[in-house]
Formats: C-alpha cells, sequence, structure tokens
C-alpha cells in the first residue's frame, strides 16, 4: 500500500511557503470578440485588496458617464478598480511589481488611471495618447487590460515611463484569442514574478473551457471566481468535499484564484460592429465571490443600480458585507495564520448546504432574468430605463430575502 501521508504534508509545506507571497493580487483574462460565442469581447478580473468593502458606483465622469468597482469609502472616487463607460471603454488592472526593473516597487496610480480613462477614453488610442501625455514618472507597475466599441482588446504592460501593448485580437501575439495576466509582467524582471500559481489555474480553465466551446461570458463569470483546483498542486477541493456542515474538514487555502482578500470580480462584455455602445455591460460580483451574487449593471438615462450594491445608509453594500459576513464562517480557524485555512464544509459539501453552493442557487435565478432584460434592451437598440430598473428593483427584493 502506497503512504499518502508525506506526499500530503509535502504539499501542505509547499503551500505553507506560497505565504511569502504578496496577499493582495488579482487574476484576470481579456478576450477577443472573434472567439466568443456571440462576437462580444470581454475583460474579466477576479480583484484582491487590502480594502475588501467595495460598492458599484455610476458617476458622471468629465466627458463620460461610467459604472467602476471602488472603495466603499472612496465616496467621490478617486480610484476605480474595474468598469466600463457610456463610449462602450472598459478597463481592467493587475499589479504587475516587475515592471520597473529587478529593484522592484509597488505603483500607487493604477486607480486614479483608471478612473481618468473612464472619464475621457472611448478607443484603446484614447488609452495610449493619456499615458503618453502623463507626466513622468507615472507611478505605475501594472497590466492594464482595455477593451473599446471598435473592437480593440488588449493588454498594456506599464511602467513609471512606458507601456508595451499586447493586442488579443492579433494571433501572432494571442494564437488563442485570449490573454491572462496575474502579478507579473511578461516584459518584466523574472525575478519578481507574483502570482504564477494562479496564472497557471487560469490557463488551465481557459485551456479547458475552449476545448469545451465554453468561452462566453456566463461560464467565465461564474466559474473563474469559483475555480476550487490549485494551479501548482492540481489539487481540487470538489474532490475534498465532506458529507455535510457537520464534517468539519480544514484544509490551507493559499493561491487559488480566489483568496481571503478577494473582494470582488467583474466581467466587461462588449459591443458587436455597429451595436449601440451602451449595451456594453459590467456583470459584478461585489464582496468574496464565493459567498456573493453576479448580476448585469448598464448605463441608463435614470442612473440606477441595485441599492444592494451601492453605497448603503453607513455607505457600504449590502451585499458586499453579506457576503463578507459568511466569509468568516468559511475562515474559521482560530489565532495565527487563520486567513490562510478554511472549513471546506462550509463552503462546499456533497449535501449543497455550502455558502457557495447557496449563492449559485440565488445567482442563476438573478443571472436567468438578467440575460432577458439584456436581450430586450438590445433588441428596442437603445437601454431602456425603465427595464434595467424594473430589473434592479426586483433583484433588491429576490437577493434580500433569499440570501
Amino acid at each position: 500500500m502506497t503512504n499518502k501521508a508525506p506526499i500530503f504534508t509535502t504539499i501542505v509545506l509547499l503551500l505553507m511557503m506560497l505565504t511569502s507571497v504578496k496577499a493582495y493580487a488579482c487574476t484576470s483574462v481579456i478576450v477577443s470578440g472573434k472567439i466568443t460565442k456571440d462576437g462580444r469581447p470581454m475583460l474579466f478580473k477576479n480583484r484582491d485588496t487590502s480594502k475588501p468593502n467595495n460598492v458599484a458606483v455610476l458617476v458622471k465622469g468629465e466627458k463620460f458617464r461610467y459604472i467602476g468597482i471602488v472603495a466603499a469609502s472612496d465616496m467621490e472616487p478617486k480610484s476605480v478598480w474595474g468598469g466600463h463607460n457610456e463610449a462602450g471603454f472598459a478597463i481592467i488592472n493587475t499589479a504587475a511589481y516587475n515592471l520597473n526593473g529587478c529593484e522592484g516597487n509597488d505603483s500607487n496610480g493604477d486607480g486614479s488611471l483608471m478612473r481618468r480613462a473612464l472619464e475621457i477614453c472611448s478607443s484603446l488610442s484614447d488609452f495610449e495618447h493619456l499615458l503618453d501625455t502623463l507626466p513622468k514618472p507615472m507611478d505605475l507597475n501594472s497590466n492594464f487590460g482595455v477593451m473599446d466599441a471598435q473592437g480593440g482588446c488588449a493588454y498594456y504592460e506599464t511602467n513609471n515611463h512606458g507601456y508595451v501593448k499586447f493586442d488579443a485580437n492579433d494571433p501572432t501575439v494571442a494564437p488563442n484569442g485570449y490573454l491572462m495576466r496575474t502579478n507579473h509582467g511578461m516584459t518584466g524582471c523574472a525575478e519578481l514574478d507574483r502570482g504564477k500559481e494562479r496564472l497557471m489555474a487560469i490557463t488551465d480553465f481557459m485551456a479547458n473551457a475552449q476545448q469545451h466551446n465554453e468561452i462566453d461570458m456566463e461560464h467565465l463569470l461564474t466559474g473563474i471566481p469559483r475555480y476550487l483546483t490549485h494551479g501548482l498542486t492540481k489539487i481540487n477541493l470538489y474532490d475534498l468535499m465532506p458529507q455535510d456542515e457537520q464534517h468539519t474538514k480544514m484544509f490551507p487555502f493559499l493561491d487559488f484564484i480566489p483568496r481571503w482578500s478577494t473582494s470582488s470580480a467583474i466581467l466587461v462584455q462588449g459591443v458587436t460592429k455597429g451595436e449601440n455602445p451602451l449595451h456594453t455591460i459590467s456583470w459584478t460580483n461585489i464582496g468574496w465571490p464565493l459567498a456573493s451574487v453576479a448580476m448585469p449593471l448598464v448605463i441608463s438615462t435614470s442612473g440606477k443600480l441595485p441599492s444592494i450594491v451601492g453605497h448603503g445608509p453607513d455607505g457600504s453594500s449590502w451585499l458586499c458585507q453579506q457576503a463578507m459576513s459568511q466569509k468568516l464562517n468559511v475562515f474559521s480557524a482560530k489565532g495565527g495564520n487563520n486567513h490562510d485555512y478554511i472549513d471546506i464544509s462550509k463552503l462546499i459539501n456533497h449535501a449543497g448546504t455550502g455558502i457557495a453552493q447557496h449563492v449559485a442557487g440565488i445567482e442563476k435565478e438573478v443571472l436567468k432574468r438578467g440575460f432577458k432584460m439584456i436581450a430586450r434592451m438590445r433588441k428596442k437598440g437603445n437601454p431602456d430605463a425603465q427595464l434595467s430598473d424594473n430589473y434592479y428593483q426586483w433583484v433588491d427584493e429576490y437577493v434580500r430575502s433569499n440570501y
């Protein structure tokens, strides 16, 4: 009989060694409309941050209105961490850490750059002009994923003094029609590469999606933030599910795509050629995505969004607060490095009572009705505020009563 204990111990030790990697990291993928089922390009970001209290906002910028994810404390947002504007321009980012040489440095300008881009940019060329004209050094060390209503879709590996563009529509750059980034740039100092384990995981996810013809909005939106196979060890937590919540099963939870520090996920779905740019959609999951619910957000004349994802009476998002509360039940270890260990039974189990399973059921209905609302909106040719407002009201009531 093979003794599996040493193998398991080795895996645990390996995962523990990875705690030296900076905790606040993101996972992203951009997809050319050439390979999606409906011809619409996509940007996806799973966000990690030391500020998990996030909200979604609709803001009137200098030139364009935009929807964005911001920190709840940033009431008149100075920084945005992913979103789109009414011209169909969209942007996300991941911190790269390695694009300013091997001495390395963090950057502080990412969020303010994305806010500014959403205010004034309508195309990839506008974004390039913005980067070209910013005062140098730019205080940047990031991968920016950018999309526009003309089908443009690219990463910009950006440092303090310039950038390198990676075009998802160029088959010599993106032979599969998509590109991925975690926390290093391909043009940066390899000694400082971070997020390799999550890059392995998103690579496996996308390869499997392409093989099974599942590169579509719903599969990426619901699948990536809840992908529980480790990129390096290939351990799949679904293989370790206990019978029910009463059978506690603690396990190291390090460098999976979702993490303790994950605060939101966003998938911006672009438009096809000639389609109204206002049909760009931010499919947004506010809060810890394993315990939260994704929904479509559109820019309409009413300026409304669901109340559960925006600033509530205390400034926080109701949905984000619910998800963070449930996260504490999953990360239930007391003392020590408790943020590195989860109780699998509270997340997923064979009885189907884990929080990730519960919210997936709620989300299924939210997305089902969202698809109908979006289909009617596209058929009309122009966003209909009554359609979206009615949907948002239903979402508020349904999620609050079923969460």
